[in-house]
């Protein structure tokens, strides 16, 4: 099922299916993209970044990607550690689908009031 979510991520070109996933340890949540939409988004960052920006290029090459999808491409997406999610405007993560040890559709937020 969770490479099948993948599958049609990467097929329908959306980025608005949110999921929330444990893996080692950690929370993460936030919407999945296909990977040329978040392997633009990150070159996008580091080309922005003067120390950083040499690296855009490795990022604005397409993905080789062979038979079924094995990874998730999180953007807008945060570590959850307490009451607090990392980095607070989101950031751009790549989990391996088999290291997923539990998942749920949405995304997680808090609030304090």
């Amino acid at each position: 099922m969770l490479v099948d979510v993948a599958a049609l991520v990467e097929c329908a070109q959306s980025n608005q299916m949110s999921l929330t996933v444990v893996i080692g340890g950690a929370v993460i949540t936030g919407r999945l993209a296909p990977e040329a939409l978040w392997r633009q988004r990150v070159s996008e960052v580091l080309t922005d970044s003067a120390r950083l920006g040499e690296f855009a290029a490795v990022f604005g090459a397409p993905g080789r990607r062979t038979g079924r999808p094995r990874i998730w491409h999180f953007h807008a997406a945060r570590i959850l550690q307490g009451t607090v999610g990392i980095p607070e405007t989101g950031g751009m993560y790549r989990v391996a689908i088999e290291d997923v040890r539990a998942w749920t559709m949405g995304d997680f937020s808090y609030s304090d009031h």
